[in-house]
């Protein structure tokens, strides 16, 4: 499997036909291209899909399911390598494999001991390991997973980046060094981001003014009229790059308790990321 040119063709008929679905969409989620075909289908021209670069898996716990030994010649005559998962290593399927991994267990948990359970559940744990063994071989990582996941929360996680997500020009709160409080306050009512950057007309940062700046301007008391921004923000700001994974930018800013990050070059300013962006992309 691990040297297979193309792809792992998995088969099975009833219940071990579900197990069959499951392993192979757990081996192409994890770098090892598979798919599942029905035997039946197979007999009808859907064998036409397997070549002779692939890999086959046949399931059978009896190890004699009719509609896989019909395919098995055909699959010989294409010189297709043929592995096969049974419970029984005497079996006409074991014999016909070229590599039999036998999935035997002692009885089933069925009280009738007719119900596929014990057996299926044995064969679903000799794919998670095929596909745990195959994934460590190729040194598959966590990224890797994330690309074939964009649409879940793992995903989300590995795949997106803080310039996925920030705000970008006239979004962005800011004023320049010589405002006044009151114009710093009307710009964060603006923009809605809690924050304002203050910087020059060539976005260079000074420094950030946030709802948590304010309330410590309201413990120093005086008359906050006569303030300048310049007097109470924060210099410089927490920053970071716009190409680091957005949730390296949310570890960041649960670590340091705060809501928002400067996303910079340096000292020049690209964008603001907010903990509500986080929350509404997914990565929170």
């Amino acid at each position: 499997m691990f040297n297979c040119t193309g792809k792992v063709v998995v088969m099975g008929m009833g219940k071990s036909g579900h197990i069959g679905r499951k392993m192979a969409a757990t081996f192409a989620s994890t770098g090892t291209s598979s798919f599942f075909v029905h035997p039946g289908e197979a007999a009808h021209g859907d064998l036409g899909m397997v070549t002779p670069q692939d890999v086959v898996i046949a399931i059978s716990n009896s190890g004699e399911s009719s509609e896989i030994a019909a395919l098995i010649p055909v699959l010989k005559r294409m010189h297709v390598p043929l592995i096969c998962i049974t419970g029984r290593p005497e079996s006409s399927m074991a014999r016909a494999a070229d590599v039999h991994l036998c999935v035997k267990v002692p009885k089933e948990a069925c009280p009738l001991g007719l119900a596929p359970t014990s057996s299926t559940t044995a064969t679903l744990v000799m794919g998670d390991a095929l596909a745990v063994a195959l994934l460590k071989a190729r040194g598959f990582t966590a990224e890797d997973f994330a690309l074939s996941h964009p649409g879940g929360a793992l995903g989300r996680k590995l795949l997106l980046r803080v310039s996925d997500i920030m705000h970008t020009g006239d979004e962005i709160p800011h004023v320049n060094k010589q405002a006044s409080l009151r114009d710093a306050l009307l710009e964060i009512t603006r923009k809605n981001l809690g924050m304002t950057v203050i910087c020059d007309e060539s976005m260079k940062i000074d420094g950030i003014f946030t709802d948590g700046d304010l309330r410590r301007v309201f413990d120093m008391g005086g008359d906050m009229r006569q303030l300048g921004i310049a007097d109470v923000m924060t210099p410089g700001g927490i920053r970071v790059r716009p190409g680091i994974l957005a949730v390296d930018a949310l570890n960041l800013m649960q670590s340091r308790h705060i809501t928002s990050v400067l996303v910079a070059d340096g000292d020049q300013l690209l964008g603001v990321l907010h903990m509500h962006d986080l929350l509404r992309a997914g990565v929170v």
